[in-house]
Parts: C-alpha cells; structure tokens; sequence
C-alpha cells in the first residue's frame, strides 16, 4: 500500500496515518535569506577584528560567485574547507555576541517576505518547521531564532575549551540532509508522505525526494530541470532583491544587471589571479 492510498478517506489505516504530525523543512541559503549565512557576517568579523582584510577580500570573491551561479558539490567542499580553517581557533562566544548583536543589520533586511509567510502558513496549518543547512549552527541558530524557530539541524564543528579546532563533526550536505530527515521522521513520528521541503540547491534533490511536497525555490538550473521532470513545484522568491557585499563598503541593494556586472569583474579578476599564481608555481617547480 503506497502512502498516497493508506491515506485515502474510510482506510482505517489512513486514519491512523492522518493523525501522525508533519513537517516543513527548509534550507536556509538563497531559500529563506537572499544571501549566503556563511559569508553574510563577513564584514561584522572584519570590524572585530576576526578576519584580515585580504580574507574578506576572499569571502567577497566567493560570495559574488555563489550570489551569481549557486555552488556545485565540489564547490561547497571547498568553500567549506576554506571557511573552517579561517574560523579555526575562534571564540564561540564571541561569534555568538557577533552575530546577535549584528542579526537585525545584516541578515534581517535579507530574508524573503515570501519565506516568512510560507513560514507562518506552514505553522498556521499545524506544521513542525525545521531550518536543515549546510552552514555552522552558530550561523543558523540566530537567524532561526528570529523567524521564531525552535528547531535547527546543520553543520555541526568542534569545541575545545569554548573554541573552534576547525574540525567538523557532523558536516550537513547532500544525503546527510537526507539522513537527518529520515532521524526526524523516525524519533518524531512525522508523516513524511504529507510533510513538505524547501530548497533552492540540485545538491539537495535527495532531502526534497524525502517527502511528498518537495518545492524548489529559485532553484539553481540542475534543481530546476529535475522539479520539472519529476512535477515537483518551483516557487520564485523576489523579496528582497539579493545584497551584494563589497569590501570597504556599505550592504546595498544593487540592481540584477549591476550584480551581474560586478560579480562578473569579480570573478574575472579572481580567477586570472588564481591563473597567475598557479603559473608562478609551475615556473618555480621547473
């Protein structure tokens, strides 16, 4: 018996089911915010002097990628790999005073208006909503904590004597978001034929596969050519329009040709670098 038939009015079976509580659960990055969590309080580390100007150079240089073409596989690796060596030996105290402190300047004025409402409908409707991400929970947690969330599941890293070692414990991507799905629906009861997912990323086709509502949102070309060759629903977020985050300068909302343009200079400029850098290497191994 399939979910969809178990559920069907006058099946005993189905009335049990009907009974079980279900769930929404959404990404965080270009899903619910129009922006990256990992390089939103970029410039707020700069300002408390947790990073060096050239790294948030980097961060800018990443995020304008990210901002313009989404991040593959291989591309959340590495930005992974670069954002906790960076982090390596931090405060988590202090992150947190950072990013509660900063919260309502930075990534408040990035959350989608429609996010918020889906939000609440999701709530209104008797729903369990749960933030799934990627990003570190000392990232998440505070933006959770403003959307009135209780429940967060996301990259989890290290602590050692209130400090961050730069290890991951438990690195949220792919088919772990998957797992962690399937852990909810097991410890919770949660009827995941009826529950819903929320994402913008093709890395996360196995998470939105889960349920029986999964919806892309402003999805990336590979989510968007799966949702509509498996009729899934595809949701366009417009509000607000994205930040983008320029070293040395105020967060603003920029038009999406002038996106385009910066980040395409910015990408340029990044690459070439990394091309002369790796032709220095090469003459210097002759």
């Amino acid at each position: 018996m399939t979910p969809r038939e178990a559920a069907e009015p006058g099946n005993p079976v189905g009335s049990a089911l009907a009974l079980r509580p279900t769930a929404a659960f959404f990404d965080l990055d270009k899903t619910i915010i129009a922006t990256s969590s990992a390089y939103a309080f970029g410039r707020e580390f700069v300002n408390n002097g947790l990073i060096s100007r050239q790294e948030a150079l980097e961060l800018s240089l990443s995020k304008a990628s990210y901002m313009l073409a989404g991040h593959s596989s291989e591309q959340m690796d590495s930005a992974r790999d670069s954002l906790t060596q960076m982090v390596t030996g931090w405060s988590v105290d202090e992150i947190r005073r950072i990013t509660t402190e900063t919260m309502h300047n930075v990534v408040t004025p990035a959350i989608y208006a429609e996010a918020r409402d889906l939000i609440e409908q999701h709530r209104s409707a008797g729903r369990d909503v749960i933030i799934i991400s990627a990003s570190a929970s000392f990232l998440v947690e505070p933006i959770a904590h403003e959307l009135g969330i209780d429940q967060v599941v996301a990259t989890e890293m290290e602590v050692v004597d209130g400090r961050l070692t730069g290890a991951i414990t438990r690195y949220l991507k792919g088919g772990a978001k998957a797992e962690a799905i399937s852990e909810y629906a097991a410890t919770r009861g949660y009827d995941l034929a009826r529950s819903y997912a929320y994402s913008d990323s093709a890395t996360d086709i196995p998470m939105l596969a889960k349920v029986g509502h999964p919806v892309a949102v402003n999805p990336d070309r590979a989510l968007r050519k799966h949702a509509l060759a498996h009729d899934w629903q595809v949701l366009t977020f417009k509000n607000p329009v994205p930040l983008i985050q320029l070293p040395n300068a105020r967060e603003v909302g920029i038009g999406a040709g002038v996106v385009a343009g910066v980040t395409a200079l910015s990408l340029a400029a990044y690459w070439l670098t990394q091309r002369i850098l790796r032709e220095q290497k090469g003459r210097r191994s002759a």
